[in-house]
């Protein structure tokens, strides 16, 4: 019997809300613990915690994982994990940040997770709540995040920042008023201040899919059901597959003939380089730009 090797390579992604007292050198010392490991990717380290996704040799990655487990502070961490050919980002950034994920809120009124977050389903059970009629999910991502794929009958605030839900939110506080409120993002590091926060403004049905839609499109079970369309991810990959369902379709479509296409690709014109869908006959006949605009400029800066 033959058997398939594994892919060389590991793409990890995780996060960990636990107070880091001396973050500034608890930064410089993940830092010098990633280079040993040729590890890639983007950490970000703040007194608040830890949020990373980074890819590297099997070996690394198993290394990496064991020494934040080791460790006090990272020892409960869970990491979401995917097979990879090769790195999925081409360097290296370990960043330290006031907030691992920046919602902005002033000072004391910031939501710390481990106090305050709303109640946390699992993928069986976030799919049970979605068939609730009383229940609205709610997509806690950028919007070009959520037009790649989002789960089927989401809201999707029309936001390009983390930072501007807070905003949305005060606009749609009626509608949502005795709602059950299920929010959802990648990988669940989001929803942790996102519950916490629609729960501070008065909202006492909050919950959020525990491991985000990473986790859920792995989930044996469920299978990614009702997901539709690709999970956006940020390193090369772009999306990612999470619906193994007869419910799995493609959601996004090329903006110039509105053929399916459920790829971004950038604008080639580089001071735009807008994500854009363009099927790959568009791509031949106009190209990979945003609109005659665009693909004009660029041809007149090359002539």
């Amino acid at each position: 019997m033959n058997s398939v090797a594994a892919p060389p390579f590991q793409v990890l992604l995780y996060y960990r809300y636990v107070r880091i007292p001396e973050a500034a050198e608890y930064t410089d010392r993940h830092r010098a613990l990633c280079e040993s490991l040729g590890l890639r990717g983007r950490i970000l380290i703040g007194e608040e915690g830890i949020n990373g996704t980074v890819s590297g040799e099997t070996s690394s990655t198993e290394a990496y994982m064991a020494a934040l487990r080791a460790d006090p502070l990272t020892a409960d961490i869970v990491f979401k994990i995917d097979p990879a050919e090769g790195h999925v980002f081409p360097k290296l950034a370990v960043k330290l940040r006031p907030e691992i994920v920046t919602l902005g809120l002033p000072g004391e009124a910031d939501i710390d997770p481990n106090e305050l977050t709303g109640e946390r389903l699992s993928p069986k059970e976030f799919l049970e709540a979605m068939q609730d009629p009383d229940a609205v999910v709610i997509d806690g991502r950028n919007l070009y995040e959520a037009e790649l794929g989002r789960f089927k009958g989401a809201i999707c605030p029309p936001i390009g920042n983390f930072r501007d839900f807070p905003g949305w939110l005060r606009e749609h506080t009626d509608e949502l008023r005795g709602k059950k409120l299920l929010t959802y993002c990648t990988g669940g590091i989001r929803c942790e201040k996102l519950s916490g926060y629609l729960r501070k403004e008065g909202f006492d049905q909050v919950f959020q899919l525990e491991g985000g839609i990473v986790t859920y499109g792995k989930d044996p079970e469920v299978r990614g059901r009702d997901f539709e369309g690709l999970c956006y991810v940020f390193d090369e990959r772009v999306g990612v597959e999470v619906n193994h369902t007869e419910t799995r379709r493609v959601i996004s479509h090329c903006r110039h003939c509105g053929a399916e296409q459920p790829h971004y690709g950038n604008c080639r014109l580089p001071e735009c380089n807008e994500q854009i869908f363009v099927c790959p006959t568009c791509r031949g006949s106009i190209g990979l730009y945003c609109g005659p605009a665009c693909r004009e400029k660029h041809e007149h800066s090359l002539a």
